[in-house]
Parts: structure tokens; C-alpha cells; sequence
């Protein structure tokens, strides 16, 4: 009896192994998702939090035509042995969306995408726990939190808040009056379209690139481990502030190039 029980156990853990290396070759994709489910929520309010826990967003502004609804596109693909079934969830309250995914079991390999249309003139908040951020034509302020992923923005002129724990930020062709861009560890690219009043940046490990409009500013900089670079024209009284610090990693400010 007792070799057959070893048998089995050895035949179960090839298995195991099998599948382990299956998964790895084959990781799932939510791009792979060829039958993306779509849904329409109502928006009472000025200002939309996005909420997901695991899931890389996309998030973009309506046409020009009044509405008061967010349409939102999910893409998911799911594996899990030896566990329960994977799924994704959506629900909106107060104007809050909610997404969610599960997906657990001793073998388990999932992936969710968003893309998010929001009417215009609506400001939107982000929290998301593990996922790449993207946004585009907002109008309208953006406050973006991401504890794992990078995070980009491109041609909005609404202030920015952009936080990362873990991922680069970027944001061009922004004529933003108001940027904020703050990561613990990747590297912070921002270009300017319009002279702005505030720029703040900082990166825990890092560089950080600033591109702004011909003008003067008041800049304050600082790098424990890196090479410092100002060729914008400085004056110490300027109402145009703006400041750069890492912790290790090059600062470039600079004019940006007329295009």
C-alpha cells in the first residue's frame, strides 16, 4: 500500500507543478478578454470616486453632449485550481464606483481592466489598490491614489494630485494651474503647457523631470543622491512656485521646447 500512496502523491504533485508552470506561461490578460461586459451607472452629484481594489483604470471624458451617467467597460480574465471560482463586481452608491475583484485559491492568476466614461465638468477621485492609473481630457480636478502602479495624465488642464506607492507618474501636455506628484519609489515626468502657480513633486527613489513655459519661478530643489539641473530663469519672489525633492535620483527643471 504503501508505494501506491507515494505514487499517488507524486503523480498529484507533477500535476500540481504542470498547471503551476501552465499558469506561468500562460498568464491571464484582461487585454484577452474578447467579450468585455458594459454597464451604465447613474451620477447624482459633481464629483465621482472610483474605488477598486485590483484593477488597472482607464478613465476618459464624454462628448460634448450633456449627460449624467458614468459608462464603464470591464475586461476580466480568471484562473484559479483549488479555490473558488474568480469573479469581478461593480456597484455604484452616492457616487461612489465600486469595483472589486476575487480571486484566491492555492493556484490563482486574474486580471481586470476599466475603462471609465465620466461626464464632463465632473471631478473625479481615484483610490486604487493595485493597478495602473490612466486619464485623459479632464477639465475638471483629478485626485489619484494608487499604492501599486504607475500613473498618467495627459492633455487636462484641472489641478492634479497624483500619488503612487509604488510606480512612476507622468503627466503631459497639461495646462494644469496646479500639480501635485508625489511617489515612494519611481521615477515623476511633468510638461507643462501653461505657466503654472504651484508644482509640487517628490520621489523617495527617483528622477524627477519638470518641463514648464518660458517664465520665471521661484524653485526650490534638494537630491541626497543625484545631480541637480535649473535652466528656467529663477527669481526668489516669483508667484510661480515650484519645488522637486528625491531621495535618491536625478532633478532636471527646465523650459519647454515651443513646439
Amino acid at each position: 500500500m504503501a508505494p501506491t500512496a507515494r505514487t499517488r502523491t507524486v503523480a498529484a504533485t507533477g500535476a500540481v507543478v504542470a498547471l503551476v508552470a501552465t499558469l506561468a506561461a500562460c498568464g491571464a490578460g484582461a487585454g484577452d478578454d474578447r467579450h468585455p461586459e458594459h454597464r451604465s451607472f447613474a451620477l447624482h452629484g459633481r464629483t465621482l470616486t472610483v474605488d477598486s481594489d485590483d484593477s488597472a483604470l482607464e478613465l476618459v471624458v464624454a462628448g460634448s453632449a450633456r449627460t449624467d451617467t458614468v459608462e464603464v467597460t470591464r475586461w476580466f480574465q480568471g484562473h484559479v485550481v483549488v479555490g473558488g471560482d474568480p469573479r469581478v463586481t461593480w456597484a455604484m452608491k452616492d457616487d461612489r464606483l465600486t469595483l472589486r475583484m476575487k480571486c484566491s485559491g492555492m493556484i490563482a492568476d486574474c486580471s481586470a481592466k476599466h475603462r471609465i466614461v465620466v461626464p464632463s465638468g465632473v471631478a473625479v477621485n481615484v483610490v486604487d489598490g493595485d493597478g495602473s492609473v490612466r486619464a485623459n481630457g479632464f477639465a475638471a480636478a483629478l485626485n489619484i491614489r494608487t499604492s501599486d502602479g504607475s500613473v498618467r495624465v495627459t492633455d487636462s488642464s484641472g489641478p492634479l494630485d497624483l500619488r503612487s506607492g509604488d510606480g512612476s507618474i507622468s503627466a503631459l501636455d497639461v495646462d494644469s494651474r496646479r500639480v501635485r506628484a508625489r511617489t515612494e519609489d519611481g521615477s515623476v515626468r511633468l510638461g507643462l503647457g501653461v505657466v503654472p502657480d504651484l508644482v509640487e513633486s517628490r520621489s523617495g527613489d527617483g528622477s524627477l523631470t519638470i518641463e514648464l513655459p518660458h517664465d520665471t519661478y521661484r524653485v526650490t530643489t534638494g537630491s541626497d543622491d543625484g545631480s541637480v539641473r535649473v535652466s528656467v530663469p529663477r527669481d526668489p519672489a516669483s508667484s510661480h512656485r515650484v519645488s522637486a525633492h528625491t531621495g535618491d535620483g536625478s532633478i532636471t527643471v527646465r523650459t519647454r521646447t515651443a513646439k
